[in-house]
């Protein structure tokens, strides 16, 4: 699998991040068990990340892009793998009801990055947490690793769950560790 690894699209609140309602404060922000060790391993091998996030608080006024980056910065920070981790960040502040541009499950931002970086649907994963973030990827025409907590609840998660390209693991590093 991994020498075929050229991109991974990953989730933020849920995925790296722990999921805070509506984070607006860099002081929120918590890493999840495992993340660091995990971009790292899949940095290694050359593989560029991609930070896809919806981001429906700007849409609705609770805080700003310069928030959204703001803690951004704080989570590459604690990160520590260098200011450079992310080749490209797509912020989708569209609120749900909102006409969709970037907001997952839209494709765009996958397809967008892999027809500038010249790289391959199959050589690619979307990874995050919420059914938005895995049909995204299946919309994309990428992989898909379904970061689940105990319990998918859900009439949506268990049916994407069951779909042949999404694959489930408890957490990234356990999904870095396949690589």
């Amino acid at each position: 699998m991994a020498r075929n690894l050229q991109a991974v699209f990953l989730d933020r609140d849920g995925t790296l991040i722990e999921n805070r309602h509506f984070l607006a404060s860099p002081d929120g922000v918590a890493l999840l068990h495992g993340v660091r060790e995990a971009l790292a391993v899949i940095r290694a091998q050359g593989t560029k990340l991609f930070l896809f996030t919806n981001q429906s608080g700007v849409g609705r006024g609770y805080f700003t892009l310069a928030d959204v980056d703001a803690v951004n910065r704080r989570m590459i920070e604690m990160l520590d793998l260098g200011a450079d981790l992310f080749t490209a960040v797509c912020v989708a502040p569209e609120r749900p009801d909102e006409p969709v541009a970037y907001r997952k499950p839209s494709p765009r931002f996958i397809r967008e990055m892999l027809a500038a970086h010249e790289i391959a649907a199959d050589a690619a994963w979307m990874v995050g947490d919420s059914p938005s973030d895995w049909q995204a990827g299946l919309n994309a025409g990428v992989r898909v690793a379904a970061i689940v907590g105990a319990d998918p609840a859900g009439p949506e998660a268990e049916g994407l769950l069951a779909h042949p390209e999404v694959t489930p693991f408890a957490s990234l590093l356990e999904w870095a560790r396949t690589l």
